[in-house]
């Protein structure tokens, strides 16, 4: 006699989206922000007070050449750091009140879920982006004096081993920013509202990005652009542009997966 077959959870179904979906979600990540505007003051806030604390921290270093490139790669660890706008988007589209002792309840409740290993995902990624300018610095640089942020953008921008610097590191940090946006842009979300491992949210998360090139490439363009130029005013605009993008991800997972329980 056969035992009984051992069935999981239904694995998560995939739709076909386009760029109407990208920018429906960008309207709603816009919508969400002004109907809880505190809300993603507070946790931009955070992520805001975090950015200038390292530059800060680089200065007293004496390492102020780092700024730029923390600078470029701060931004990827966004996707964990929104885990609260996905809450509060959650619950504004399904009229769950909002309290600052359930959404944060719901934020450290994560540390005993599978949502926690993906922060080792993301901060591992951050770690070989820093690995990777040290090593290029080291190669194309040398030992060249760059005591200020001005003399590294200077020597990044007027000589040859500067250009094959940043040529290099553009298309290398490129790589490693589209592999952590294709296995974080689902995989967060989905955990944060259902119970999966975290090799199959990250396994969902790239196959979203697959089966829709178009719209979620462009997705991760805009919030590359726009994250860039809200850095400049000495992260300030992340106050502002962080929990849109957050919210807006949130609702684009909404789009690409399908409601729990429905079949392929």
């Amino acid at each position: 006699m056969n035992a009984p077959a051992i069935s999981g959870p239904l694995q998560p179904v995939i739709r076909q989206i386009g760029l109407g979906d990208v920018f429906s979600a960008i309207s709603k990540g816009f919508r969400d922000f002004a109907r809880a505007p505190l809300f993603g003051l507070f946790f931009g806030g955070v992520y805001t007070i975090g950015g200038i604390a390292i530059l800060i921290f680089l200065y007293r270093l004496h390492m102020p050449w780092l700024i730029l490139p923390v600078a470029i790669g701060f931004p990827l660890i966004g996707p964990f750091i929104a885990v609260g706008l996905y809450e509060v988007s959650r619950r504004l589209t399904g009229g769950v009140p909002l309290e600052w002792k359930g959404v944060l309840g719901v934020i450290f409740r994560q540390r005993e879920r599978e949502l926690s290993w993906m922060a080792f995902v993301v901060l591992f990624v951050l770690w070989v982006w820093l690995y990777q300018v040290r090593l290029l610095t080291a190669i194309f640089l040398g030992f060249r004096s760059m005591s200020s942020i001005d003399a590294f953008i200077q020597v990044v921008t007027t000589t040859s081993q500067g250009i094959s610097f940043l040529v290099v590191g553009t298309v290398l940090g490129g790589i490693l920013a589209t592999v952590l946006f294709a296995s974080t842009v689902v995989a967060i979300p989905l955990l944060l509202e259902r119970e999966y491992d975290f090799v199959t949210a990250i396994i969902t998360s790239f196959k979203a990005v697959i089966q829709n090139p178009i719209a979620m490439l462009s997705f991760a363009a805009i919030v590359t652009v726009a994250a860039i130029l809200a850095m400049l005013p000495f992260f300030l605009g992340l106050l502002v542009v962080l929990p849109v993008l957050g919210h807006a991800t949130w609702h684009l997972y909404k789009a690409v997966i399908a409601p729990q329980g429905s079949q392929a």
